[in-house]
């Protein structure tokens, strides 16, 4: 792996032994290979990323990374491997780890496995945007499938709203304003001081955006996702 800036940049990879809506979801087969394995094969694909780590609190998926040459020495406390535990809590407990270690990265990268699209040449543009703008955290979105001018809120009693709304009335989507996006969940990149002291990867006009295709970005939730991401690497194939 050719390292692409001088900078020490760490991909941390959380990926716990339960989940709700597939059972073992990070070890879950996806064209007959782990779902897990699709964020190991871009993160070391990547020229971007110093090391690459697991947090986990599962022997199964430790086990695996090991065979896949991911660093394994650092274990998930199990209070932190369930349903209720939350990713700023998982970071702070690695850097914790890290700082007693010797010191923690210029730029921590969390590479959820339910990405499985995200290429090594997303995480590369991603980590040299990031260095390039000097920035203190950055989040992957891609455009809103679902526009806010369709999408609702429903309240008490029955009652709606429009999320937003156009300056004049318009029902066609080419007449629609194109600045909305969601996070993806695909990259999240830290300095850890700034971590630490915000306890957040992203803050209101502070984090700073990084666009991806909805492709790229597509979540692995519930088996619908699974069929998503099937269809597209099929349509790949050929």
């Amino acid at each position: 792996m050719t390292q692409l800036h001088s900078k020490k940049v760490l991909a941390l990879i959380p990926a716990r032994g339960g989940s709700k809506g597939i059972p073992k979801k990070n070890l879950f087969p996806i064209m007959a290979k782990p779902l897990l394995q699709y964020t190991f094969d871009a993160a070391k694909d990547s020229g971007a990323l110093s090391n690459i780590m697991i947090s986990s609190e599962d022997d199964e998926i430790l086990h695996f990374a090991q065979l896949h040459g991911i660093d394994t020495r650092y274990r998930r406390p199990a209070s932190l491997g369930t349903d209720q535990a939350k990713t700023a809590d998982v970071v702070e407990d690695v850097l914790r780890w890290l700082e007693q270690m010797g010191g923690y990265p210029d730029v921590l990268v969390l590479l959820q496995p339910t990405s499985p699209l995200r290429s090594a040449d997303d995480i590369n543009r991603a980590v040299q945007r990031f260095i390039d703008l000097d920035a203190d955290s950055m989040v992957s979105v891609h455009k809103m499938v679902e526009h806010p001018y369709k999408s609702m809120h429903l309240g008490g009693g029955g009652t709606w709203q429009y999320l937003a709304k156009p300056a004049e009335k318009t029902h066609r989507r080419q007449d629609y304003d194109e600045n909305y996006y969601t996070i993806n969940g695909a990259f999240y990149l830290v300095k850890p001081d700034w971590f630490r002291e915000k306890q957040a990867f992203v803050v209101e006009g502070e984090t700073e955006l990084f666009e991806m295709s909805p492709v790229a970005g597509i979540d692995v939730d519930e088996l619908v996702d699974v069929f998503k991401v099937e269809a597209y690497l099929k349509m790949l194939a050929k």
